[in-house]
């Protein structure tokens, strides 16, 4: 870790690049750790990177699996970064979005070249205005509060990273490493990104948004009420062609309030939540080994050419390339 704060943000001498994780009480620590391995990792194929750990005070935090971590500096100690990064929490952004690491990222963002977040850490760079008029994500669970308490910013719920100029957000936990690997590869070259990528056993880009993670673990902390009510009926047979219509009527409501319902508590309306299951259903035939004809049927779908279509659509290859590639990774 670096023990100069007022270094230069980038050494034209030596090529680094001065990384900074503003990190607080709460941090998720995966949420730091993760992409901060990703430049360690480039590391080893070109001395790109000096990490610094920095907290609003220079004080010690307490991470989210417990134990204090050291940081290297005070926010107001450093005088320039190359690219400042705001992990997220576990907690509410409401308990953890304080006064005190607003300021400190505020300065750090107008000393960075690029300014990152991981998870809800993007309700601190809304806060204090960064996001506005711009494009941007979260994890799922805290996409419709980001979206609710700050109208100005596009929240783009399913993306895995969003990248406008020089500001980007990612969604939680493992996007963050999936964006930090895109930044490598706009720093160093795709060739070593891919590098880093294989070093650290995970996919250089991943294919498809949130949804292909998230649709079943929506319903899961839903309290009782219409929307629970019709997601346990969706779970019970998501091979069904279920109507809104059909649903509204399980659970005794207008459609247009079971959309606005639906929408509130998961982020999506009920079509398309019984169509992520549909999917997920499909998606977990070709991973037990269906032929594609089968788990389009098996789904739900009206044909192997539809569940074709969906997911290109959704992961970017066909079902019997996604199969193939399952396959093949169980082997190895």
């Amino acid at each position: 870790m670096s023990a100069a704060p007022d270094r230069p943000r980038h050494n034209a001498s030596t090529g680094t690049r001065r990384i900074g994780f503003l990190l607080f009480d709460g941090v998720k620590a995966l949420d730091y750790v993760g992409p901060a391995e990703v430049f360690v990792e480039a590391n080893q194929f070109a001395d790109a990177y000096e990490i610094v750990l920095l907290s609003p005070t220079g004080a010690p935090v307490q991470t989210s699996v417990g134990g204090g971590v050291a940081v290297d500096a005070a926010a107001a100690d450093v005088l320039a970064l190359d690219t400042l990064v705001v992990p997220g929490s576990e907690v509410r952004p409401a308990q953890f979005v304080r006064p005190e690491l607003l300021e400190a990222a505020r300065v750090l963002a107008a000393r960075s070249r690029r300014v990152v977040s991981i998870c809800s850490g993007a309700f601190v760079l809304a806060e204090f205005g960064l996001l506005d008029g711009r494009g941007a994500t979260t994890h799922w669970k805290f996409a419709p509060e980001l979206a609710r308490r700050y109208p100005r910013v596009q929240v783009l719920a399913d993306q895995i990273f969003v990248r406008e100029a020089d500001i980007a957000t990612s969604a939680g936990v493992a996007a963050g490493i999936d964006l930090a690997l895109a930044l490598v590869a706009e720093d160093l070259g795709s060739a070593v990104a891919r590098r880093v990528a294989q070093g650290l056993l995970v996919y250089l880009q991943r294919s498809g948004g949130q949804a292909q993670f998230s649709t079943p673990l929506r319903a899961v902390a839903l309290p009782p009420g219409p929307v629970r009510a019709v997601t346990d009926l969706i779970a019970d047979d998501p091979s069904r062609r279920h109507s809104v219509r059909e649903l509204a009527r399980h659970v005794n409501v207008s459609p247009r309030h079971l959309t606005r319902l639906f929408t509130e508590e998961v982020g999506l309306s009920p079509a398309e939540y019984a169509a992520n299951m549909r999917f997920d259903l499909a998606r977990a035939q070709l991973e037990a080994g269906s032929s594609v004809r089968r788990a389009a049927a098996d789904a739900g779908f009206t044909s192997p050419e539809a569940l074709r279509r969906t997911f290109v659509a959704r992961l970017g290859v066909s079902p019997s390339d996604y199969r193939r590639r399952f396959t093949s990774g169980l082997s190895a």
